[in-house]
């Protein structure tokens, strides 16, 4: 005889229960650590599980440093003397099992216990890893290792923050076991993720490494790939387009016949890239493709659709890293595809339009103007990005609203002073190109930090020729100025010429400073900025709107229609262009509600009461 299926805890159980019965139907979530929930309690009632787990969060947020530091020391060491002794708890116990701990190799028993004992000594409390992974699935063993390596190296502040992180990852997994709820479209999405990884140019691939550039071997096979899951999600019509942007399109309702389709009717067109820089993450660009395909394919489900056509995009290009072209795809879209693009070269001489027609695109201009889309016939575009950045991350939030895509210059400069022997050349006397440049460095640090929102880089920095020896006769460097506007960019750009003016002139040595990229800010349009806002709210999530200092596919679309985005939050701090970047089933379940909110916002509003 089956045994009974287990009870299943509920809100309403929840917000229901006395003070005392919350923390006990909660027991476990937090490992011994019951006043978590007690001081939770108080913000009930809830009305969504996002909400409880950011109560939750909050209240550890809100503790004391002690307190905080006794939740890292209330779990158990990973393969530690607790396992060992079967002195875990069931929540624990199951963990380990299930990551593979409790089957380890002498030697890997053995390199753990020695990480451990250094994790300890550095830290002063206990290694913490959900070792069921974003997926919810489990890491596996060299994963595990490999993350106590990489954190064994932080610093200690850096490091206790995390730990944190990681116990509201663990508390995240045993509530949705004790509400048996399960992140389904974002395991779909995490999953499609994976597979299209798979894909990536060779000498990269070798290594375990993903990078895919603008149509190579990889990079057709992903928008095949893309192609496949857009037929099956019921996409009315799939194609690819003359750049390689591959174009779903989900025909809006046929007037008041939701069973009828009308490809003429206006469009929301949404997207991202599936192009990747190289050694990349696997969700920069491709999660605002696949989130939307998973909406479309439960409206198909369902067989519904909407009082407007979906049109969803995986551009093609937009890293420049075959050709120096970026935003390539999505510059097609609104007439700003360069002419002589198509005459560049990559690494191996391969002109782009011989890639082109390799890849069976016809590689014309005439082909690539007739991409132009009317704005008259869209309603807006939206997009959905992982955040790039640490911020979500250290906010203990999934969702973030953007409230502008940063402007941005860039430029090349040079100081040149004299080169002259470092031994016989007096302190007072040098004409030193490099310490000229120390100067304007801090000064870009410091003339940036004045305003929030503005943020400046010296990425490069060269001594041409430069010896142990001899006195820097030249520098040259790179310098790339952000900002929600562009008038507070353009402000700092003169303030650091006027510097550097300044300093060269005290100096006795002379400069270039040559612009080469000027992106305007690309403001979110209000009305969609407040739709986003809307689809977080709903989900029971506090809205924190953001800019966003990359560059986005939504920057070229703003210059033809309404844009706005939403930001997903990534692990590992939010590292992004890098094998860390991650985020969760739970946070990409919580986008494609998101989404689909907007959706059903959107169709509300064009019906009429």
């Amino acid at each position: 005889m089956a045994s009974p299926e287990p009870s299943r805890l509920s809100l309403a159980d929840l917000n229901d229960a006395s003070p005392a019965q919350f923390a006990t139907l909660l027991d476990g979530v937090y490992e011994h650590s019951p006043w978590i929930a007690e001081r939770a309690a108080a913000a009930r009632p809830f009305a969504t599980l996002a909400q409880l787990k950011l109560a939750l969060v909050q209240a550890v947020r809100e503790a004391s440093s002690d307190e905080q530091l006794g939740l890292i020391r209330a779990h158990p060491e990973l393969a530690g003397k607790a396992m060992v002794a079967r002195a875990l708890t069931s929540e624990s116990t199951g963990e380990q099992q299930s990551a593979g701990l409790t089957h380890c190799t002498p030697e890997e028993f053995a390199h753990l216990q020695a990480l451990n004992a250094a994790y300890n000594a550095r830290f002063g409390f206990p290694f913490l890893l959900a070792v069921r992974g974003p997926r919810g699935t489990g890491l596996g063993r060299p994963a595990i290792i490999a993350a106590f390596e990489r954190r064994l190296k932080h610093h200690p502040d850096i490091e206790r923050a995390e730990s944190l992180r990681q116990i509201h990852r663990i508390a995240e997994l045993r509530l949705a076991d004790k509400f048996g709820q399960q992140p389904t479209q974002g395991e779909r999405v995490w999953d499609w993720a994976e597979a299209l990884a798979v894909h990536s140019d060779p000498g990269f691939a070798e290594q375990g490494q993903l990078t895919v550039t603008y149509l190579t071997a990889a990079h057709q096979a992903c928008a095949c790939q893309l192609k496949q899951w857009m037929r099956e999600a019921g996409f009315d019509e799939v194609k690819l387009d003359a750049v390689g942007n591959v174009i779903g399109l989900y025909h809006a309702a046929h007037g008041q016949n939701a069973q009828g389709e009308d490809p003429t009717a206006l469009r929301l067109l949404t997207g991202s890239h599936y192009d990747t820089v190289r050694n990349a993450g696997k969700y920069d660009g491709r999660l605002g493709i696949l989130v939307p395909i998973a909406v479309v394919s439960q409206l198909q489900q369902r067989g519904q659709r909407l009082p407007f056509g979906i049109e969803v995009v995986g551009f093609a290009e937009e890293e420049g890293q075959r050709y120096p072209a970026t935003f390539l795809g999505s510059g097609a879209l609104v007439g700003q595809f360069d002419h002589d693009w198509l005459d560049q070269a990559d690494a191996d001489g391969v002109t782009m339009r011989d890639a082109m027609r390799a890849a069976g695109l016809p590689g014309r201009m005439d082909t690539i103007e007739s991409l132009q889309r009317d704005p008259a016939q869209y309603l807006g575009f939206v997009e959905v990005h992982i955040e790039q950045g640490p911020v979500l991350n250290e906010l203990d939030l999934p969702l973030g609203v953007v409230s502008s895509i940063n402007g941005s210059r860039r430029f090349l400069g040079e100081i040149t002073g004299v080169a002259s022997h470092a031994g016989t050349t007096p302190m007072d006397r040098r004409r030193d190109a490099a310490c000229a440049f120390a100067e304007l460095a801090l000064y870009v640090e410091r003339r940036a930090a004045e305003q929030p929102y503005l943020v400046a880089t010296v990425g490069q920095l060269e001594v041409p020729q430069g010896s142990i020896n001899v006195v820097p006769g030249r520098c040259k460097f790179s310098l790339d100025v952000r900002a929600t506007t562009d008038e507070v960019r353009d402000a700092c750009v003169a303030d650091i010429r006027a510097e550097l003016a300044r300093i060269t002139e005290r100096r006795g040595v002379s400069y270039t400073l040559d612009g080469i990229l000027e992106a305007p800010a690309a403001p979110s349009a209000a009305a969609w900025q407040a739709r986003w806002e809307r689809a977080v709210a709903s989900l029971g999530l506090p809205v924190h709107t953001m800019p966003s200092g990359a560059g986005h596919d939504a920057m070229k679309l703003h210059e033809a229609m309404p844009q706005a985005m939403l930001f997903v939050r990534g692990e590992n701090a939010g590292i992004s262009h890098n094998p860390l970047e991650s985020s969760t089933a739970h946070d990409m379940d919580l986008a494609v509600q998101a989404f689909a909110k907007l959706l059903q916002d959107l169709a509300d509003e064009a019906t009429p009461s």
